[in-house]
């Protein structure tokens, strides 16, 4: 730390100035007026929600495209734009940032569920720097509390302007980014693993494929009135929300809430049943293993008998990995994120001969205690390596204010 140490004492010895937004640039939404139909074979890139929400610095050559004519004056993303997703569940995923770090070789469109700051000077902020500050303990709290709501959250742009970030001297933001980018490269060996995991789910022309609709009884989740308290008292039926996926994973037997039968309209969803989320934070599943009900976040999926012996249930398992992703790219437009179900209904799923199923699985099987063990192997590594850079981008990025 002595080259840092030794800049903030010749730079910035007694404090940084701390500037509101308002003051450094200004906020814009993403494109407007599109249909479903302008995301069919699009001609421009297009910057999707999943793109913003996963990447402190965005990927700025996406596959996903919008159709963009000449007549239209849509804004674009530029060099040093910081993007935040503008809206969620809960607050805490509320105005997740990621920012332009590269310059763009071609036009980027910005989703409409999200909105992007930009700077009026470039030589104030670095863009790596604000990669690492706009997700900082300290600045995610400022823009939490920006968020409003009772079952959805969204991100109010004038009180974002309110938020106060520190302005450092550049030598000494350049300095902080060679230090926390040296612990971010774990992730890119996970990413492999996910890669590796897609390849061997990625198949040829010759492999019969079958939509969700054909495949699946599809029947939304609910929940109970809590009005109600017969249904909330002496529960015996587990009742999943998407808290049960974060704490305790992708294959589930029992809930953090029950619920009594008194609660289940008609009849329970069957064991060995999926659930997706389809609306709020899209784009997570699991595998239920028991009769159970679950939340109206969540579309569950239980196989139709004609092809209960042609589907391997742990295949499926793993193809939702896949499913996710289509998820988070295919969402209706509209006031909240939400999935196209009628393009999701037609979502189709390879299925390859049982046995070859049970050979992607057994691998997988092995392959998920390195990728998914929280106790075990890369996650065990990533997240020891993730508290530490958490700490450091935490100490680093605090500033004595410039009195």
């Amino acid at each position: 730390m002595s080259k840092l140490e030794d800049l903030i004492a010749e730079l910035c010895p007694n404090g940084v100035p701390f500037k509101p937004l308002a003051e450094l640039g200004k906020f814009f939404g993403g494109i407007t007026g599109k249909s479903k139909d302008d995301f069919t074979n699009g001609n421009a890139a297009f910057i999707t929600y999943k793109n913003v929400y996963s990447n402190p610095a965005l990927n700025i050559n996406p596959d996903d495209t919008v159709k963009i004519t000449e007549e239209e004056k849509q804004r674009t993303l530029e060099y040093g734009d910081v993007i935040f997703t503008g809206s969620s569940e809960t607050p805490d995923e509320c105005g997740i940032s990621s920012v332009v770090t590269k310059k763009p070789e071609k036009p980027l469109y910005l989703n409409s569920f999200c909105f992007f700051f930009r700077f009026n000077d470039l030589n104030i902020i670095e863009p790596d720097f604000a990669k690492h500050l706009f997700r900082s303990t300290k600045l995610r709290y400022q823009i939490g509390k920006t968020a409003s709501g009772v079952t959805r959250f969204n991100v109010s742009k004038k009180l974002m302007e309110k938020v106060v970030i520190p302005v450092p001297p550049l030598p000494v933001q350049r300095e902080i980014v060679r230090i926390l980018d040296n612990f971010t490269e774990l992730t890119a060996r996970k990413k492999q693993y996910e890669y590796y995991r897609d390849s061997l789910l990625t198949f040829g022309d010759e492999v019969p494929r079958v939509t969700l609709e054909k495949l699946f009884n599809i029947r939304n989740g609910y929940t109970p009135s809590k009005a109600n308290n017969e249904y909330w008292e002496n529960g015996t039926v587990p009742w999943f929300r998407m808290e049960d996926i974060r704490d305790n994973g992708r294959i589930l037997s029992d809930a953090i809430q029950n619920v009594s039968d008194k609660a289940i309209k008609g009849r329970a969803f069957a064991a060995n049943s999926f659930i997706v989320a389809t609306s709020a934070t899209i784009g997570e599943h699991a595998l239920i293993t028991r009769d159970f009900l679950a939340n109206q976040r969540f579309t569950v999926l239980t196989v139709k008998n004609e092809y209960a012996k042609s589907l391997n249930i742990k295949y499926f398992y793993y193809y939702c990995f896949i499913l996710d992703e289509w998820c988070k790219d295919n969402l209706t437009v509209g006031h909240f994120a939400s999935v196209d179900m009628g393009r999701f209904k037609k979502f189709e799923v390879p299925l390859p001969p049982l046995e070859e199923q049970a050979r992607i699985v057994a691998i997988l099987d092995k392959f998920d205690v390195l990728t998914t063990d929280i106790s075990f192997g890369l996650p065990a590594e990533i997240e020891a390596r993730q508290k530490q850079y958490e700490y450091y981008r935490d100490r680093l990025l605090t500033f004595k204010e410039l009195s």
